[in-house]
């Protein structure tokens, strides 16, 4: 039976946390509201359908999607940091053919 080495388990690790903190995100977009949404909105006035009042709510969303892009981010640039080490690969296009160089265009009339 194969080890496994501390850079799967770290990689591993590092995708569970990615995708719990994508759904997360996708749940506190979803869960926003746009600038005056709600009834009270359409008609001008300030009041809000929240716990918390109009500013707070939107404060503690716009927190906590910032927060969680921000986790989000870091994740995909370690996943890809240690995919990099782990395989070895050092660019996208490395096993890639080059383009065929071609003639100029004759010019026309």
């Amino acid at each position: 039976m194969k080890a496994v080495s501390k850079m799967q388990i770290l990689f591993y690790f590092v995708i569970v946390i990615h995708v719990i903190v994508s759904f997360f995100l996708i749940g506190v977009v979803l869960v926003q509201q746009g600038r005056s949404a709600d009834l009270a909105g359409a008609f001008g006035g300030q009041g809000s359908q929240t716990a918390f009042g109009p500013r707070a709510a939107a404060n503690v969303l716009t927190r906590l999607t910032t927060w969680s892009a921000v986790i989000f981010m870091c994740t995909s640039v370690c996943l890809v940091v240690l995919y990099q080490r782990a395989t070895g690969t050092h660019s996208v296009l490395e096993g890639a053919k080059p383009a065929p160089i071609s003639a100029p265009a004759k010019p026309g009339k």
